[in-house]
């Protein structure tokens, strides 16, 4: 259903329509826990590794299909809120086909250029294979990757935070029930895994977009509407692809990350990859209440309510200390079993490599997550160039500072660069967001 988020009680509003994103994003985990999770426990240590080496590929991947749901999420939200239903109507359709050649696009590279990449990320012998093996499958699904972004991104925009949680719960059950099947009964490997995603991710984008198209349809409108806008599908780019560079530098960060680390053996990626998709759960968490106060933030921007934005931040930082505690505590105090999860064969090193790298960083959770609440005011509104100061500079510290203690402190001088790069960030962010430069934001 529908909701407006420009009326009502702000803390109460946000938060009833942020929790089931962060539901969304326990089913999603689940969705790209399982690959690992059966990878290390059915097949072996090397499995593992190679889901994980594979996995920073599909992150860029993941990355342009995130900034096409960001961008058409934006303009479906503003034009939402100033209730032109025709134009939004328009930016649904030009989202679905513009994006869709952006697919094409990437898949006729995912196909050529995959095992040339993985060689160029050091990837060890005794898991290249098993690692091209998975990528190839992972790339022939990806219009499901990107017609589902796009479907749920604008569910979200209309207010609508539910509908894209229920199909995902049914998608990502069934995919763990169905790696398992394949990996165990089949003893289908490495490709068992990537197929049951490609099958699950497909079952969730066929659903979501069944469901759009008919919710689309019964938004009342005058008159016909256009398949296609160039002039909206400027807007929508002007989100976009900045939000595509910036998630797509971020993946290639790392996986130049991920390449340093390959350095240090099998034991060493298997201990990073199974700490890194713990890591992941707490981020995405984060990443979603930002999401949560971009359309939120995107909504009353284009209604011209720009005084329950400022509410909306103070609930949203709320919100993130009730993430926060149980996470940072849990990963600390309670990580050895945790990463145990995604091991069959625990060895000290790949354990103390995992427990090492969440014990620097979960205790930094709060920065991270004020950062992406200040961001997601500055992304709705439209600062898109502001968003991009932040991300960048994050980035670029952490993925610098890998390189440059690496080779002094080996990798805890990788596991260093993240509070860095995070408290860099959100003090940028913070300060953008405080200037209230974004008021002034136009797409």
């Amino acid at each position: 259903m529908n909701k407006d988020l420009t009326e009502g009680n702000v803390r109460k509003v946000l938060w009833f329509y942020t929790i089931p994103l962060l539901g969304s994003v326990v089913f999603q985990q689940l969705y790209n826990l399982a690959d690992s999770l059966v990878a290390g426990k059915f097949i072996g240590e090397n499995a593992l590794a190679a889901v994980g080496n594979a996995s920073e590929m599909t992150l860029i991947y993941t990355a342009f299909a995130f900034g096409c749901n960001i961008g058409c999420s934006v303009v479906v939200s503003q034009l939402f809120g100033s209730r032109q239903w025709n134009r939004l109507k328009t930016s649904v359709s030009t989202s679905f086909i513009a994006f869709g050649v952006l697919c094409v696009a990437l898949m006729i590279f995912g196909f050529t250029c995959t095992h040339l990449v993985l060689m160029k990320m050091n990837t060890p012998a005794d898991i290249l294979e098993d690692s091209f093996l998975y990528l190839k499958i992972y790339t022939a699904g990806m219009p499901f990757v990107f017609f589902y972004n796009v479907a749920t991104g604008i569910f979200s925009a209309m207010g609508d935070s539910k509908t894209p949680l229920y199909f995902l719960a049914f998608s990502s059950i069934s995919n763990i029930l169905v790696d398992i099947l394949f990996v165990s009964a089949f003893h289908m490997g490495i490709s068992g895994v990537a197929w049951a995603t490609f099958l699950c991710q497909g079952i969730s984008c066929v659903l979501a977009v069944i469901a759009l198209y008919k919710r689309v349809k019964g938004i009342p409108s005058e008159g016909e509407f256009e398949i296609f806008s160039w002039g909206l599908l400027g807007k929508i780019a002007k989100v976009a692809v900045p939000s595509i560079l910036q998630q797509s530098f971020i993946s290639v960060g790392n996986i130049i990350v991920q390449s340093i680390i390959n350095n240090f053996g099998a034991s060493v990626i298997a201990g990073y990859t199974a700490a890194i998709k713990l890591n992941n759960i707490a981020i995405s968490m984060f990443t979603s209440a930002g999401n949560g106060i971009s359309t939120f933030a995107a909504q009353n921007f284009g209604a011209g309510r720009l005084d329950r934005i400022k509410k909306g931040f103070r609930a949203g930082i709320m919100l993130d200390v009730v993430q926060v505690v149980p996470l940072t505590l849990a990963f600390v105090f309670i990580g050895r079993p945790l990463i145990g999860i995604f091991m069959q064969d625990v060895t000290g090193d790949a354990m103390a490599t995992g427990m090492q790298f969440l014990r620097i960083v979960a205790p930094f959770y709060m920065v991270v997550a004020t950062k992406t609440m200040s961001d997601g005011i500055l992304r709705g509104s439209g600062a898109v160039k502001l968003f991009m100061i932040t991300t960048f500079a994050d980035l670029f510290l952490r993925v610098g500072l890998a390189a440059v203690l690496a080779p002094i402190f080996g990798s805890t001088g990788v596991w260093m660069s993240w509070p860095i790069g995070w408290s860099v960030g959100a003090i940028l962010s913070v300060c953008l967001y405080c200037s209230g430069i974004w008021k002034n934001a136009k797409l």
